[in-house]
């Protein structure tokens, strides 16, 4: 079947490319460049109070052959543990000291969450990169604007969209590498295809697309030792996903969406430092649909916005249990509904109001050999109004502020607010000084809630940052300098206490502050039009109880060379510093702490376009030095791997 998936894909490449048409030549945009995450419409960046990363659709292309989870692990002050490891490995978000329950992801701008898990995090492994046309990430406390969730960051995905013909396609294949330090198979062991087809016709806009990844020859946990091999964990992915947009008036537009992911994967789990024996193959299956509605209609003075979407997730795992040689089956199921009406209304051009409701209902199922939760009685919903108020002066001044009041159905009201100015001083140099004082919640799970270990005493997590920074751009604009500093307090945490006396075990929030502060600064150094030098450095420090696989210091550098308007060579370099991990002691039944080696990898990119706008090759290799490094204690990671690829525009 795979095989047959690969063959599909090669063939319809091959044979649309008979049909290929010119593509729209790349202009260069003039415009300063626009950001939506902090207010959900358009603006100047330059009018905005924070620090916001834009990940590009040329900076993605720049990019070809790593995973999303990679891309974003390269952004100032994000690190995605795991993204170095097998495929199936399940994936930690940490900004800013938060793991992943304290960020929140949001595609095409509606918050995405698996209600069935234990922290509501979304899984970033659903979504391949090849559909998504750019990004933002927003750090710091964020919920006045986006709810729960958004405590450290927000990551705001905007899927491939139509182009402005009729009709236009896209094919593609990557096959490479999947080893190990160790190992050194250097045939294909990594597929990543897919085909996609958009355009637009009078009032209607249209796009669809299909992707399949297939991986192999890596154990997720690493044996001790290389005499010991074991098992590969494969991984498989299907995507599916279509965009329907009707342009009904210059003023009204209305769009609808459906995406359909599946994975597939073999995964392993470890009792301690050296590995645990995996001799028997455990799977799991996770399939996600979703499907919603987002009209747009603008008026004389704002605009109105309605975001909604439906989503399920299905997980199941098939576990194989060594105490009674049976083979374990567990099921986990999710809804959530999220709908999101928000209008913007400018009083003038320096004034606008943004006012919103924001309604969430999610509920979840499971069915475990330890019991079952059922979904008629494990449910909540959620109820916000907020409203933000944005000044933008002549002389400078913008200022961003609003409230937000949560109502749940499970533990009651909740208020976060936020108040963010900046500056920008109008000199010939750019330059412009940032602050804010954000506050935000973390929902308690239906897990938490309900399940064998719920209590449905516990309260919201809450969350309190303190930032300031700046950015400039010097020598006509070559070099773009920002740094920030920030400062966070995290309260009410959750936790998991196990009584040893009545040998109970349930949730509690917990006592007492936990801290976390540092900074974060890039630079960017154009030269000449053809040379691109880019670095950032995060510096993170946090307090003992949250001090899990963040690196105090971590470094990205990168360099894009382009001799010819066809040409494109890529060298990336990442310091990761020593990191604490902790894991379950089989032999003691506690935690044991364990502290990580720093480790750095060096990456290089080489891509050519051999039909112009139509057709571009691409080989990449990973980890150069084939360093041998540890992510998550007792997991294996990748040496050194090499990729080609192949793209067609049709």
């Amino acid at each position: 079947m795979k095989k047959t998936v690969r063959a599909v894909a090669i063939l319809a490449m091959l044979n649309t490319c008979a049909y290929a048409q010119e593509q729209d030549s790349t202009k260069v945009n003039s415009l300063k460049e626009v950001v939506i995450s902090d207010t959900k419409f358009a603006q100047s960046k330059e009018k905005s109070g924070k620090v916001i990363e834009v990940i590009s659709a040329k900076d993605l292309e720049n990019k070809s052959g790593q995973s999303l989870a990679t891309v974003l692990s390269q952004v100032t002050g994000v690190e995605i543990n795991g993204n170095q490891s097998a495929n199936g490995k399940n994936l930690g978000y940490y900004i800013r000291g938060g793991k992943n329950r304290q960020v929140l992801i949001l595609i095409d701008g509606i918050p995405v969450t698996d209600a069935s898990g234990i922290s509501l995090e979304y899984d970033l492994r659903l979504l391949p990169v090849e559909q998504v046309e750019s990004i933002e990430v927003m750090k710091g406390a964020a919920s006045t604007l986006y709810g729960t969730g958004a405590a450290t960051g927000v990551i705001n995905i905007t899927l491939k969209r139509a182009s402005k013909k009729t009709i236009e396609g896209n094919a593609y294949v990557n096959i490479g590498s999947n080893n190990t330090t160790d190992n050194k198979k250097y045939n294909g062991q990594d597929f990543n295809q897919g085909i996609s087809v958009n355009g637009s016709y009078k009032k209607v806009n249209y796009f669809a697309g299909f992707n399949s990844t297939e991986t192999g020859n890596i154990s997720q946990i690493a044996p001790p030792d290389e005499s010991i091999k074991y098992e590969e964990d494969r991984f498989s992915r299907q995507n599916a996903i279509a965009k329907l947009g009707f342009k009904a008036t210059d003023r009204l537009t209305l769009d609808f969406f459906g995406n359909y992911d599946k994975l597939k994967n073999g995964y392993d789990f470890t009792f301690d430092n050296t590995g645990f024996n995996d001799t028997n193959i455990n799977t799991t299956t996770s399939e996600q649909v979703r499907f919603g509605f987002s009209p747009k209609f603008k008026y004389n003075k704002g605009e109105f916005v309605l975001n909604s979407g439906f989503t399920k997730i299905a997980r199941d795992y098939s576990e194989y249990n060594s105490y009674t040689s049976v083979t374990d089956y567990s099921l986990y199921e999710s809804r959530s509904v999220v709908v999101d009406a928000v209008n913007k209304y400018s009083f003038s051009n320096e004034f606008a109001l943004i006012m919103g409701v924001n309604y969430q209902f999610n509920d979840m199922l499971s069915e475990t050999p330890y019991g079952n939760i059922d979904n008629k009685t494990t449910k909540f919903n959620i109820v916000d109004g907020y409203t933000t108020f944005v000044y933008n002066l002549d002389f400078g001044l913008n200022i961003n502020t609003g409230i937000r009041l949560n109502n749940h159905s499970a533990y009651g009201n909740n208020l976060v607010a936020n108040f963010n100015p900046s500056f920008n001083f109008k000199t010939k140099i750019p330059f412009k000084v940032l602050a804010s004082y954000s506050t935000a919640y973390i929902t308690p799970s239906l897990y938490q809630l309900y399940s064998e270990y719920g209590n449905t005493d516990l309260t919201p997590e809450k969350n309190t940052t303190i930032e300031a920074g700046f950015e400039t751009q010097l020598f006509n604009k070559k070099i773009k300098f920002d740094a920030v500093a920030f400062y966070r307090d995290q309260t009410n945490s959750f936790d998991f206490f196990f009584d040893s006396n009545t040998f109970e075990a349930y949730y509690i929030n917990i006592n007492g502050t936990n801290k976390a502060k540092g900074v974060e600064t890039e630079m960017t150094f154009e030269v000449m039009d053809k040379l691109r030098v880019n670095a950032n450095y995060t510096f993170t420090q946090v307090d003992k109880a949250l001090d899990r696989l963040i690196p105090k210091h971590k470094v990205n550098a990168g360099l894009d060379f382009q001799p010819t308007p066809r040409t494109l060579f890529n060298v990336n370099y990442q310091y990761f510093d020593g990191r604490n991990d902790a894991f379950f002691d089989g032999n003691t039944f506690g935690t044991s702490f364990v502290k990580l080696d720093s480790y750095q990898l060096v990456n290089a990119l080489a891509k050519y376009e051999l039909i112009k706008n139509r057709l571009t090759v691409f080989g990449s290799v990973t980890n150069i030095l084939n360093e041998k490094f540890v992510e998550n204690i007792g997991y294996s990671t990748r040496g050194r791997n090499f990729k080609l690829g192949i793209n067609i525009v049709l």
